[in-house]
């Protein structure tokens, strides 16, 4: 087959692919580094054209021009399935709004509830036999390109081509245009240097890991702590198997802690959905057979979770109450991230033999004001999402100790929670937790 003949015939300018969108139209962008730049310019530019356009996407890092050119939002409406730091500034002027999700039900929303008319999705180049690689967007991507109109490829030169298990590219024959530009090299977002606390937290949750023990990490500190830790540990024969990859698991691999060898499903392949990082995270999954890109329906699927033996998922928030709820994507109404895969972990984890799930936080933080606050509260505030349910909470770790909630009553829990805390804040939450009666005068803490 010609296959770079259909390829030409489907290539046209981005203003072109911009003109296929109607007024009233919801436009898919796809997800984080697979960004579809020129198309999102060219559709910019058509602003005085359109009403009532609405964008869906996730984990944009920006700038988005369709956004940004209508600050009034008479033209376009942007959507995002989970915020980033960008993301979360649109929010504050009233320019983003969240759509709350499940990632595992990502797929069943779109093939069952959701449509689009045009979807925009960036990839790696053609490759001869006719195939895109979805890289590492594939997690979500094939959910857009199987249930849009219209599906344009803009090609984005500089993603890594990742192996998948599944629904890792897109051949010509399913696109209606391809669009090119100048893009360099894919966006680099390096991790944050972890701090004194997240390396305790970290030091904490360590004695809980084994060899062979299979991974999911999320974003942040901790996340970034831990596997630096773990690269200096002596635990060996890991697995990955997470939703997001980042550069906390390439120094896993380099350190030779990742092999794959003792996973029971997916041996010897590190397992992840999407990711972001530095260039060093994109060459050592480009074109690597011991690396295996999956949608996000299988990775975050409990029952696959269930199928690894000692798998440890770790997680962040924002706080917790003496109940044991969770809030990871809000303070108050003010949404600065997303419920992400956290609930999908904990439900696998807890399925898994010999798994565990832990969420982590810095026991204190600091207002704007320049007062310490205690994350762990008496109970949530009006407007505080709970991201995870008291009856599904495990694993709670801050720089002061690990608990295990499981099975435990209230007064069980408060008198727990309570003793993670820091320590300035303790009797106030021991009063609070006597007024609200689920503390027993016999507790100690």
């Amino acid at each position: 087959m010609d296959y770079l003949s259909e390829y030409k015939s489907k290539l046209r300018t981005a203003e072109e692919a911009a003109a296929l969108v109607k007024s009233g139209d919801w436009v898919e962008y796809g997800t984080g580094v697979n960004f579809p730049k020129y198309c999102d310019e060219a559709l910019a530019r058509r602003r005085d054209e359109l009403t009532d356009v609405k964008i869906r996407g996730m984990l944009c890092y920006g700038p988005i021009q369709a956004v940004e050119c209508d600050p009034e939002q008479k033209h376009f409406t942007y959507n995002s399935w989970h915020l980033t730091g960008y993301d979360r500034k649109l929010a504050d002027r009233g320019l983003c709004f969240y759509q709350p999700m499940l990632y595992r039900n990502l797929r069943w929303f779109y093939d069952n509830f959701l449509h689009i008319n045009v979807a925009f999705i960036g990839a790696a180049p053609m490759d001869k036999h006719g195939y895109f690689n979805l890289s590492i967007a594939t997690g979500n991507a094939r959910a857009y390109i199987d249930n849009a109109d219209v599906v344009v490829i803009e090609v984005l030169e500089g993603l890594p081509h990742v192996y998948g298990g599944q629904e890792e590219s897109v051949h010509i024959s399913e696109v209606d245009m391809v669009v090119e530009g100048e893009h360099g090299p894919a966006i680099q977002l390096p991790s944050r240097a972890p701090s004194e606390v997240d390396a305790k937290i970290a030091a904490n949750v360590i004695p809980y890991l084994c060899d062979g023990a299979t991974i999911q990490l999320g974003i942040g500190g901790v996340p970034d702590a831990l596997g630096m830790m773990i690269a200096e540990s002596d635990l060996k024969d890991l697995g990955m198997h997470t939703e997001f990859a980042t550069d906390a698991f390439y120094k896993l691999f380099a350190a030779g802690k990742l092999t794959g060898r003792r996973k029971n499903i997916d041996r010897n392949k590190c397992v992840f959905g999407i990711g972001a990082g530095t260039q060093a995270l994109y060459d050592w999954v480009d074109r690597n057979p011991g690396v295996a890109a999956y949608p996000i329906s299988y990775v975050n699927d409990p029952d696959v979770i269930a199928e690894l033996d000692n798998f440890i998922s770790l997680n962040s928030c924002v706080g917790v109450d003496l109940y044991g709820q969770v809030s990871s994507e809000s303070s108050g109404t003010r949404q600065i991230s997303g419920t992400g895969g956290q609930v999908d972990f904990l439900t696998g984890a807890v399925k898994s033999k010999g798994g565990k799930a832990f969420i982590c936080m810095s026991s204190t933080f600091k207002a704007k004001d320049g007062t310490v606050k205690s994350r762990i509260s008496p109970y949530f505030n009006a407007g505080d999402i709970v991201t995870s349910p008291r009856s599904q909470a495990y694993y709670l770790a801050t720089e002061h100790g690990v608990v295990n909630l499981a099975g435990a009553s209230t007064w069980e829990r408060a008198e727990k929670i309570i003793s993670i805390a820091a320590p300035e804040f303790r009797d106030e939450l021991i009063k609070a937790a006597e007024a609200q009666r689920i503390w027993r005068k016999s507790n100690k803490v």
